[in-house]
């Protein structure tokens, strides 16, 4: 039997889930956000709205993504509170549809705050952030089915966003500047690679649903490691996706020129330990929910290290 849940505790505990959306939107900001300290480009305003307006469209997919769920596939008793709310009218699909709209168009008014400051290329970040986010589960091709959302979460969450966040400052203290799309050739390099290890760990939050429910996807068509290649498939991606996030910051250190600060985020693998063993030995829905908030909390904490150590490291 389904316990009855309050409207306020779906729409905080199963829809805007802030112990999930919150720590993923701002761990690759938080990089964003150092790099720029470290370069003497900290503008708090811009920064700012860009956070919100980016964990804003974050949020927004989450709301297309339930409501994929509960409508297009409520043949599935997949999310058996959100589909109770729906029948006992505690949660419709009106309000549902009024909440995407909302959380796609406050940040389209954001932006053009963002646009004047930073030009096409804010437009640009903007545009791609939006899409990528409505079109996961929405859309006419969701890239859901074509095996693309570990992909493109890597480079949304591992570069676009720490791109976006340095930008922003950037063209705020270089208002005579080019704000075309040549004005990233102008940033510094590191910025295209230095936050895909939290972009990794980002996507493995991801990885932990698609394992949790690989059965449910298989039905809906989509495609993910765990669809295609069973249970091994997805706890295989979330293994190596997480070795690859702990070896990033040796090879910062040992061959791109990092000082020994940048190895700050290894205190983190306690943690990331404590994840794996969890991955690699439950497969069930109940027995894996309380790993994707703790997944999330580790691409935040490994952010926050990482950007110490960003900051630490001569320039």
């Amino acid at each position: 039997m389904t316990t009855a849940l309050s409207a306020r505790e779906i729409w905080v505990r199963l829809l805007v889930y802030p112990t999930h959306s919150l720590p993923t939107a701002a761990a690759p900001v938080m990089v964003g956000i150092a790099l720029a300290l470290r370069d003497n480009l900290f503008v708090s305003l811009p920064v700012f709205i860009a956070f919100l307006g980016s964990w804003i469209i974050h949020v927004g997919g989450l709301f297309k993504d339930n409501y994929e769920l509960t409508y297009t596939h409520r043949y599935l008793p997949e999310h058996p509170e959100l589909l109770h709310a729906l029948e006992t009218g505690t949660l419709t699909y009106t309000e549902m549809r009024y909440a995407i709209f909302a959380c796609f168009a406050i940040p389209i008014m954001m932006g053009y705050y963002m646009v004047a400051i930073g030009g096409t290329t804010a437009l640009a970040i903007g545009i791609i952030g939006v899409t990528s986010s409505y079109c996961y589960t929405g859309g006419p091709r969701p890239y859901t089915q074509y095996g693309l959302a570990d992909p493109i979460f890597v480079f949304m969450f591992g570069i676009v966003a720490q791109v976006g966040t340095y930008y922003i400052q950037w063209a705020a203290l270089h208002p005579a500047a080019s704000h075309g799309l040549d004005a990233l050739l102008q940033l510094p390099p590191e910025l295209y690679y230095v936050g895909l290890p939290v972009g990794a760990l980002v996507t493995n939050v991801m990885v932990i649903d698609d394992i949790r429910d690989r059965n449910w996807d298989k039905v809906k068509g989509w495609s993910t490691f765990s669809t295609r290649y069973g249970l091994r498939g997805g706890r295989t991606e979330y293994v190596t996706l997480t070795v690859v996030t702990y070896l990033a910051p040796l090879v910062y250190w040992w061959w791109l020129g990092f000082s020994a600060w940048i190895l700050l985020p290894l205190l983190s693998l306690p943690l990331a330990i404590h994840v794996v063993r969890a991955v690699l030995t439950r497969e069930q829905t109940r027995e894996l929910i309380m790993m994707t908030p703790r997944a999330s909390y580790l691409s935040l904490i490994y952010a926050a290290l990482l950007s110490l150590g960003i900051l630490l490291s001569p320039n």
